[in-house]
Parts: C-alpha cells; structure tokens; sequence
C-alpha cells in the first residue's frame, strides 16, 4: 500500500480529501475570503483532513488561503500542493517550468505562503518537456532530503513518465483526473501506480459537477468559468452527454444516494489506493461528498455502472487542444 494511504490513516482522516481549486481559480470568480475561510473551517470541522492547493490556483492566492485557515491544525492535516506550473506575473498567463531551481524557489515560496515548514506532498503540476523528469524528480528528492516535503507526487502523467520518474526516487501519489465519465487512468496508469506502490489521487472525480447533475446549461456558467472551453460542455456535445446521465440518476435514486455520492462509491470500489479529492464551493455539498466515504456498492452495481458512460458514449474530449498540449497522460483513439 501506498505511503500517501499510511499517512491518511495516521491523521485518522477519512480517504476522501478536499480540492481546493475552486475556491480561488477556475471555476469562475474567486470565492471572497471570508467566506473562503468559513468553507475551509466547516470542512475540516466535518471531517476532511486531506486538503490539495496549488501555487498556480488563484496565482498563489489558493496557498495564502489555506495557510491562514490551517492555522493551529497543521499537525491534524495532509497538506499537498504543487510546482512546475505558475502564473507569471510579467506574462499574466500560466507557464510550465521544470527546472530544478525553479521548483525549489517555488517549494520556499509555498511553504511561506501555507504557513509551515514543510508539505506533506508536493506534486509537479505539469511535465515540462523541455526538462527530463528525472531531472525535475531528482530536484523534488533534494527537498525531501532536507525535511521540506515529505512525499513527491506528479500530476497528469503517463504510465511511462511515472516509471522514469522513479528511477530517481520513490512517487507517493499521482493525481489524475478519474471519474466515471472520465475513465483514462484505466488506459496503463492505474496498473503502473500498483505496480510502483504508488497512490491514485483522482481530481474532479464528479466530473467537474457533471455527474453531480447540477449544471443543465454551460451557457449558465460564468464567463471565465474554464468548463465553457471544453468540448465536452460545447453546445454541441453537452445536450447529448447529459441524456448519458438519466439512467446514472436513476440508479443513484434507487439506492437512496445522491449523484455525487454514486460517483464517488463508484470511484472508491476502485481499490483503496485511490483516493477522491473533490473539491466545492460549498459547505453542503462538501458534507454531501464526505458522507460517501462510508457508502459501498453491490458487485452487480458496480457492474452497471461500469457500463454507463464509457469513453465510446462520452461525446467531446477532456481537454481543449492548447489545453492537451501541456498534458502527458494517455488518450482513448
């Protein structure tokens, strides 16, 4: 088992972890801080222990966040950020570097911003292939020689890239977005994670609120919300993914659950290596999330769910095509 699994267990926190990308970047304008705080103080006041931010999120405002929000619970929590990928201030848009000094700068910074001294995992958000990841990998390793992170971690990346990555040393967790309606760690990532011991940390595992089936129109979503440039919420596409999720909600009606607690249960009889992080705006709907880590599902569910939303049925792709350039993971044909 994964050591990212062991040290869940010893802050005697549920598997399910929090997200917390939506509070400041993505999906929309930025939640205002004290409501931000409110959301964060209800969420581990319920339960959650596990808590995921970024130093691109909010270009580094997500970190200040959590650093004045987890004050004083430091040592009650697995705090896990990333580095590799940043909004450069001169440029105003996100870049992706690799380089081993900017990780370190990036890693000192962090730990400023979240208030501690050190992170329990620290992901490279992006493989910058102008970098051989060993090289990134090997830098990240220095910082865990000096007590600063804990556990190295990489984001949206092959099966391949993982096992060059650990011939530098050892990865604790990779994160990937997996859901039901997102099913591509299944491609070859999955079976290298078990086979490196290496955690699956599954991102929108609500599919980005579409399994959750609250979004009926992405021309209601705000306009610098990011889901209204991707194909699978196009004007196109979406009308005829949403007729894939009628009979997913009536199953979630029958077995008295929420959509979004199915698709976690679902995600969840994966194996116990991998490990949901949604994430919300919402204090409710974090409790609603939370609740589905003691929900378990029948053989024959999981079966019909596994036939619900395949890649063939699923209209549109993940990613934009800029979008996809910058990620590493493998693809349906």
């Amino acid at each position: 088992m994964s050591t990212l699994f062991h040290r869940l267990k010893e802050v005697a926190s549920p598997t399910i972890g929090l997200g917390c990308m939506n509070l400041s970047h993505g999906y929309g304008n930025p939640v205002p801080e004290s409501e931000a705080r409110r959301a964060l103080d209800a969420a581990f006041d319920m339960g959650y222990r596990h808590f995921d931010t970024a130093t691109l999120y909010g270009a580094t405002a997500n970190e200040r966040l959590l650093g004045l929000a987890l004050q004083g619970k430091r040592d009650q929590v697995l705090l896990a950020s990333k580095c590799g990928m940043a909004i450069d201030p001169e440029l105003g848009k996100r870049v992706i570097d690799g380089r081993p000094e900017t990780l370190r700068q990036q890693c000192e910074a962090s730990l400023q911003r979240l208030r501690t001294d050190h992170l329990d995992l620290y992901y490279l958000h992006r493989l910058d292939r102008q970098v051989p990841i060993e090289e990134s990998v090997g830098a990240l390793g220095r910082l865990v020689s000096e007590g600063k992170i804990r556990g190295i971690g990489l984001s949206e990346v092959s099966a391949a890239t993982l096992h060059r990555a650990t011939t530098e040393h050892s990865i604790a967790a990779v994160q990937s977005e997996y859901s039901l309606w997102t099913r591509n760690p299944e491609i070859a990532l999955i079976e290298a994670c078990r086979e490196v011991g290496t955690a699956l940390v599954a991102f929108s595992p609500l599919g980005r609120g579409f399994l959750a089936g609250s979004i009926k129109e992405p021309a209601s979503l705000e306009e610098s919300d990011m889901r209204r440039n991707m194909p699978r919420f196009s004007a196109e596409n979406y009308p005829r993914n949403l007729s894939l999720l009628e009979d997913f909600m009536d199953l979630a009606g029958e077995l008295d659950m929420t959509p979004g607690q199915l698709a976690l249960a679902w995600l969840k009889a994966q194996g116990e290596d991998v490990i949901p992080i949604p994430g919300s705006r919402s204090s409710d709907h974090m409790r609603e999330n939370l609740a589905a880590e003691t929900l378990s599902l029948g053989t024959d569910t999981i079966t019909r769910l596994g036939g619900m939303m395949t890649p063939d049925q699923v209209m549109g792709a993940r990613y934009s095509a800029a979008q996809q350039a910058d990620i590493d993971t493998e693809e349906f044909g």
